[in-house]
C-alpha cells in the first residue's frame, strides 16, 4: 500500500466546463463543488478569476458559502505577461484577490509556443515561469504549474522542456503536471519520459516521494483514447498527482475521466487517492454531476455508467449465477454501483431467474414458469420489442405469469388523437403555422365511465395528458407521474412509411423512474402502449390494489 503523498486534483467546474454545450452558472459550480469534496478529492479548481467574471463571482461566493472538508480550492491562471512584473500584472493580482490557497498556473513549456504564441524569446519563457512562481510564493500560496503540451514540446525539444519544469520547482511550485494538451500520446511514450525528465532533474519516484518533495503530475486529454492508460502510466513512471474531470468531461473528446482513474487505482494497484468513503460513493456523485451539467450519463462509463456490470448474455447468467465474479472484474459495491441482469432474446433462464430476483421475486425451482418467460420474451423480441432498457414492462410480464393475468386498474373504450394547423402552411415563410394536438381517451375506472380530452405540443404528449387526467380522479397518485424521456427507433426502415416503431417511455413519481417499451405500425400506436404499462407499473408500485 503506498503511504506517499498523492494528490488529486479536480478540473471539472474548469477544464471540464469547456466541454461543447456545457455551460455552467455559478450556482451550478456552487453545487457541483461539494459533490466533488465528498467524492474525497484533494483539490477543485474552481475556474479563472480576473479573466472571466463568472469564475471571479465564484470565488467571491466561494469563500462564503462553501464548507469543503476534504478538497482546498485551486484557482487557475496564468504566469505574468512577457515584459511585465508578476505583481502588475492584473490576472496574476486577480489569483491573488480569489483568496484561493492554491494557485495553478498555466506555463508554456514547449519553445515552439514560447516563440510563436507568446512571441518571445525561450529566455524570458523562463523568466515568466520563475517570476510568477516565486511571487505566488512569497504571497503564502501552494502553487501548481501545468506545463501545458509538455509532451509535444519534449518530443521536440527536451532541453527547453525540461528547463521548464526545473524553473517552476526551483521558484517554489510544489507540483508540475505534464500536460498531454493535445491529448496524442501513447501510454509507451509517456512512461519514458516521464522516466526520463525524473532521471534528468533528480526527483525521487512518486511513491518513494515525502511530505515537502516536489511532485510531478499528469494532465491527460483523450483525443487518442488513452487519457486513463496515459495518466496510469505516469503515475507507474513516478507521478503522484493526476488532474482529470468527473465523467470525462472537456473540450474535444474530453480530459481524462477523473473516477475511472482513481477507481482503477485503488482497486487495481492498491494506491489510495481519496479522503474517506468517496469511492463508495462515486456512481452517486457522477450521475449527480451529470444531472448538474445536463448532460446525460454515459451508460458504458467505467465503472458508474448504468451498464458497467449489465449481463445479457444467456452464457454469463449461468455463470453469475454460480459465482458473480466470474464475470465481473469487482464487486460494483466498491463503486456505489450494481450487478443487473438484462433480459433479451440472448436470455436464457439463468438470467430470467436473476433479473426476477433483481426486482424482488423469488423464481428458484420454477421451471416451467421460467420457460414461458423466456420463450415470452424471445418472441416479443423477434417482433421488435426490447426489455433491456424497460424493466417496468418486463416487470409486468412477470407478474402476469406469476398470477395468471395482468394487473388491472382500468379498461380502454378507445383513444384517438387529431393534430390540427393553424395558419397558412403553405406560404413560403412558415413561422405563423401552428400545430396543436389533441387526443380524447374512454375508459372505465372506478365503476365509473370517462371521457377526457387532453392537448400537448405533440400527439403523444397529448395523449399522455388525457390518460394520466382520466386517471388520476380515481387514482390520485397518478398526479405525481411525470413523462420525463421519451426514446423512438424505426426498426425495419427500409420498408419507410410501414416501418414498424418501437417507443421506449421513461417516467418519473418524483421519487424513482422506470421505463416501458412498446411496438407498433407508427409511433403513437407504440407510445399509447408505453404509457399503459408505465401507469400500471405504477400504480402497483405505488402500493395501490388493483381490481
Amino acid at each position: 500500500m503506498v503511504t506517499a503523498p498523492f494528490h488529486v486534483y479536480d478540473t471539472t467546474l474548469r477544464d471540464g466546463a469547456q466541454q461543447e454545450g456545457m455551460n455552467l452558472s455559478v450556482a451550478d459550480k456552487l453545487a457541483i463543488a461539494p459533490l466533488l469534496d465528498e467524492l474525497g478529492v484533494g483539490f477543485i479548481e474552481g475556474g479563472w478569476p480576473g479573466a472571466i467574471p463568472k469564475d471571479t463571482e465564484f470565488f467571491r461566493r466561494a469563500a462564503k458559502e462553501l464548507e469543503l472538508r476534504n478538497a482546498v480550492l485551486a484557482a487557475f491562471g496564468s504566469t505574468r505577461k512577457a515584459g511585465t512584473r508578476a505583481w502588475d500584472d492584473p490576472q496574476v493580482r486577480a489569483l491573488l484577490d480569489s483568496e484561493a490557497p492554491v494557485v495553478t498556473l498555466v506555463s508554456k513549456s514547449d519553445v515552439r509556443h514560447v516563440e510563436r504564441a507568446l512571441r518571445t524569446t525561450p529566455d524570458e519563457g523562463l523568466a515568466m515561469i520563475r517570476d510568477t512562481v516565486e511571487f505566488l510564493v512569497r504571497e503564502g500560496r501552494r502553487v501548481v504549474v501545468d506545463a501545458e503540451h509538455f509532451f509535444d514540446g519534449y518530443r521536440f525539444d527536451a532541453a527547453f522542456t525540461t528547463e521548464a519544469v526545473r524553473v517552476a520547482f526551483e521558484a517554489g511550485a510544489e507540483v508540475v503536471a505534464l500536460c498531454d494538451t493535445n491529448g496524442g500520446m501513447l501510454p509507451a511514450w509517456v512512461s519514458d519520459t516521464v522516466g526520463a525528465l525524473r532521471d534528468t532533474l533528480g526527483l525521487v519516484h512518486g511513491r518513494d516521494a515525502r511530505d515537502g518533495d516536489p511532485l510531478l503530475g499528469m494532465h491527460a486529454h483523450n483525443d487518442s483514447g488513452c487519457a486513463v492508460a496515459n495518466t496510469l502510466a505516469a503515475v507507474d513512471a513516478g507521478c503522484a498527482h493526476v488532474q482529470g474531470t468527473v465523467n470525462g468531461y472537456g473540450e474535444r473528446t474530453g480530459n481524462v475521466d477523473l473516477v475511472t482513474v482513481v477507481a482503477n487505482l485503488a482497486l487495481k494497484s492498491g494506491i489510495d487517492t481519496l479522503a474517506g468513503d468517496g469511492l463508495a460513493e462515486a456512481s452517486r456523485i457522477a450521475h449527480a454531476v451529470a444531472e448538474i451539467t445536463n448532460i446525460s450519463p454515459y451508460g458504458r462509463q467505467p465503472y458508474v455508467g448504468a451498464s458497467a456490470f449489465a449481463h445479457k448474455a444467456g452464457l454469463h447468467a449461468s455463470a453469475i449465477k454460480i459465482d458473480p465474479d466470474l464475470y465481473q472484474h469487482i464487486d460494483p459495491t466498491a463503486v456505489g454501483n450494481d450487478m443487473r441482469m438484462l433480459v433479451s432474446d440472448m436470455a436464457g433462464r439463468a438470467s430470467i431467474e436473476l433479473k426476477g430476483r433483481e426486482l424482488g421475486f423469488d423464481l428458484a425451482g420454477q421451471g416451467e414458469l421460467l420457460t414461458r418467460v423466456t420463450t415470452r420474451v424471445k418472441d416479443a423480441e423477434a417482433r421488435g420489442y426490447t426489455f433491456d432498457a424497460a424493466d417496468a414492462s418486463f416487470e409486468l410480464i412477470l407478474r402476469e405469469e406469476l398470477t395468471g393475468e395482468r394487473p388491472h386498474y382500468f379498461r380502454i373504450e378507445s383513444w384517438r388523437t387529431i393534430v390540427e394547423t393553424t395558419g397558412d402552411a403553405r406560404n413560403a415563410d412558415r413561422h405563423d403555422a401552428e400545430a396543436v394536438a389533441e387526443a380524447t381517451v374512454k375508459l372505465h375506472a372506478g365503476g365509473e365511465r370517462i371521457v377526457v380530452t387532453g392537448e400537448g405540443n405533440g400527439p403523444v404528449n397529448a395523449l399522455d395528458q388525457a390518460l394520466r387526467h382520466a386517471l388520476t380522479r380515481v387514482y390520485p397518485a397518478i398526479e405525481k407521474f411525470d413523462l420525463i424521456d421519451f426514446k423512438v427507433r424505426i426498426l425495419d426502415a427500409e420498408h419507410g412509411t410501414d416501418a414498424t416503431t418501437r417507443v421506449l417511455v421513461e417516467t418519473s413519481d418524483g421519487e424513482r423512474s422506470w421505463s416501458t417499451v412498446g411496438v407498433g405500425p407508427n409511433i403513437i400506436e407504440a407510445a399509447w402502449e408505453a404509457l399503459i404499462d408505465a401507469h400500471v407499473y405504477g400504480l402497483v408500485h405505488a402500493g395501490v390494489e388493483a381490481l
